[in-house]
């Protein structure tokens, strides 16, 4: 299938103690540029959500947003410093025999000496930290991707209509093509009549002056080519999967072709024609720019 590079992921996960919510969007870009905006406690698991969404995203501008809300309160602990209180009392004893004085220490004074008691926040469990925060936003890739493959769909029904109507002037121009030649070998010859004022014409003159306007106006090998890109493009639209860089190319092409039937165009039809033809081709290029 068809995806598109813009779309939208959102999902959020909830225990009794967090809420993890992943929202995703993206934009066309030639290559796949991810921007992960997240709270600074999840920043040691950037590497593993890269790694995780270059499984179900190749191309595209990806912003994507973590939030985080943690609903428990007990989350710092007391720790005691025991060598840290030891080195204190040795201190006051060696105070208490310099200077002759009691050392009057009691426990709630060397508690409140500087670091011997520290609060301190509870570690998270990483392991089941990471589970929810990948399963969140794996959820919400895939919801991510499944709107780009909507998307995909809809790009993929409006190309193939471009590409109909495209067969359907490449149709007219061939068929206008041989009718030229014998409207421009008319005027020629009434032209040449009166000219010579009744003398018998050259038809071999004629015949070669019809050759050498066909060979200037020809564009057979354009259309031809052209059709095979069309019929590739159509190939590649149903085959689907990552595509898009390859069908830009193809609608470069394309549009090289247009350009050529354009340039030798010497019938006012085959010029509105190809002027059409070639407004499509850029609405396809166009198109094609969204298609991942």
């Amino acid at each position: 299938m068809i995806k598109s590079m813009t779309g939208f992921g959102r999902y959020e996960t909830v225990t009794d103690e967090y809420k993890i919510s992943v929202e995703m969007k993206a934009v066309n870009h030639r290559y796949l540029d991810l921007s992960i905006k997240m709270p600074k406690k999840f920043n040691f698991f950037e590497a593993g959500i890269r790694n995780l969404l270059k499984n179900y995203i190749q191309r595209g501008k990806v912003d994507v947003f973590i939030s985080y809300e943690d609903y428990t309160e007990n989350k710092l602990c007391l720790k005691y410093n025991s060598a840290l209180a030891a080195e204190y009392m040795g201190y006051f004893a060696k105070m208490e025999e310099q200077f002759g004085i009691q050392n009057d220490i009691k426990v709630s004074a060397l508690a409140r000496c500087p670091e011997v008691l520290i609060m301190e926040e509870v570690p998270e469990d990483e392991d089941q930290m990471w589970k929810l925060l990948s399963e969140t936003v794996e959820e919400a890739a895939k919801r991510f991707v499944e709107t780009r493959l909507t998307e995909g769909e809809n790009l993929k029904t409006d190309l193939l209509g471009k590409l109909n109507l495209m067969n359907d002037i490449l149709e007219f121009i061939e068929e206008r093509s041989p009718k030229i030649l014998v409207e421009y070998r008319a005027k020629l010859e009434d032209k040449v009549k009166e000219l010579l004022a009744g003398a018998a014409i050259d038809e071999g003159r004629i015949a070669s002056e019809v050759t050498i306007y066909a060979d200037k106006i020809c564009v057979d090998e354009e259309t031809v080519r052209l059709r095979s890109h069309i019929e590739h493009t159509r190939s590649e639209l149903e085959a689907g999967g990552i595509v898009g860089r390859k069908l830009d190319f193809i609608a470069q092409e394309m549009n090289r072709e247009a350009n050529t039937i354009l340039s030798k165009a010497s019938d006012l039809e085959v010029s509105d024609k190809a002027i059409i033809l070639k407004t499509e081709i850029e609405k396809v290029r166009e198109q094609i720019q969204n298609i991942e």
